[in-house]
């Protein structure tokens, strides 16, 4: 079982044809990866292990200042292989990685 589990929607941070997509990591999932990652690395970013579906894969969650939540980059051949697009409801199992 993972340490986060959770559901939020995927968003586009660019509408630019080929932008950037996210999952907002919810305030108490934020929290435990603060809690877990120890001292904060370049630009507060924390490595993770993310499972989408059946997808699963190493990246690095960012803090957001906008919302003091972290936000998950979903790459493209996860949206593509989970058929995943801008609006819909993510689930992720996330766990902190060293």
């Amino acid at each position: 079982m993972a340490e986060h589990e959770f559901e939020a929607q995927l968003w586009r941070w660019d509408e630019a044809l080929d932008g950037w997509f996210f999952v907002t990591v919810p305030a108490e999932a934020s929290d435990g990866i603060r809690v877990a990652s120890g001292p904060p690395r370049g630009f507060g970013s924390v490595r993770v292990e993310v499972t989408v579906g059946s997808t699963t894969w190493r990246t690095s969650v960012f803090p957001d200042k906008k919302s003091g939540c972290f936000v998950l980059p979903v790459k493209q051949a996860v949206r593509r292989a989970e058929g995943l697009d801008a609006g819909d409801p993510v689930a992720v199992a996330l766990d902190v990685v060293e």
